[in-house]
């Protein structure tokens, strides 16, 4: 019975400390539900803002100062700004919002308006602005569609401004072997060509390995004669070329030696410090 009774003291024991845990519990909870943070425009992507908004202007004059220095920019300096709006914006704006967005006023600017309405990068239907890049283009479908056209090849430079994405379309292509990408050593930039699936052929191993086994000629004399036994006409002729060489006594250029200079007393020697190096050089009195 003792046993028991300490038992049932125990549970007690037990209940009673849940009780007051559940309590304290109640107590620290909050009284109100706590919402989560609202994003302040602040902290927002400083690429998704515009541009008129990525100044920070503590008041109104900071803001008209700011106007006064874009409106008297030259006229090629206030094109550019509107043109990185639009290539920004991807889509067509009045003056108005133009002016709004970069502080460019361009209703009552003549040569802003003239020079902008006939810009090769800018789109103008009478009312509305627009960025005009070199190929339209909107899609990975249509960036590889026009690929396929010019198998000359198109420079990157000329895709790049197509739409959004585009450099990252043309990596994917050349990943999945749509593509070449082939850098320019004159231009130094990538020339993007046409990879044809109508030339991807899977050969097959012991093909390639009887390719690689036939011995190929290593004078170019013998080049020429395999390929008039073929029937082919070589455009060189080594033979002829070498006959009328040895037959007119020419001899292939020798490089020159350069005539080593005497050391004479009046030689300056700018390693005065070493002499080791010139007890060897013969030295004239002249």
């Amino acid at each position: 019975m003792a046993l028991q009774e300490q038992l049932d003291k125990f549970k007690k024991q037990q209940q009673r400390a849940q009780e007051t845990l559940s309590k304290t519990a109640v107590r620290a909870a909050p009284s109100k539900v706590t919402k989560p943070p609202i994003p302040s425009p602040q902290i927002a992507d400083h690429q998704e803002l515009p541009l008129s908004q990525r100044f920070s202007f503590s008041n109104d004059k900071e803001k008209l100062q700011q106007i006064a220095i874009v409106r008297k920019a030259p006229v090629g300096a206030q094109i550019k700004r509107v043109i990185d709006v639009l290539l920004e914006r991807r889509q067509a704006l009045t003056p108005k919002e133009i002016e709004e967005v970069c502080f460019v006023d361009v209703t009552n600017n003549k040569d802003v308006f003239d020079s902008l309405k006939n810009n090769v990068k800018v789109s103008f239907d009478g009312q509305r602005f627009s960025y005009k890049s070199k190929h339209d283009l909107k899609t990975k479908q249509d960036l590889l569609v026009l690929i396929r056209k010019v198998p000359e090849g198109i420079p990157t430079g000329d895709l790049k401004d197509s739409y959004p994405g585009v450099l990252k379309d043309l990596q994917e292509l050349k990943a999945s072997g749509q593509v070449w990408l082939i850098l320019n050593n004159d231009s130094q930039q990538d020339v993007v060509y046409p990879n044809d699936p109508k030339v991807q052929i899977k050969v097959d191993d012991d093909v390639k390995q009887l390719i690689r086994s036939i011995e190929t000629p290593r004078e170019f004399v013998d080049v020429e004669r395999e390929l008039q036994k073929a029937g082919m006409k070589p455009a060189t002729n080594t033979a002829r070329r070498k006959a009328v060489a040895s037959v007119q006594g020419l001899q292939p250029k020798k490089p020159k030696v350069k005539k080593q200079r005497n050391i004479t007393k009046r030689t300056k020697l700018t390693n005065a410090h070493m002499p080791e190096l010139f007890q060897n050089l013969p030295v004239s009195n002249t």
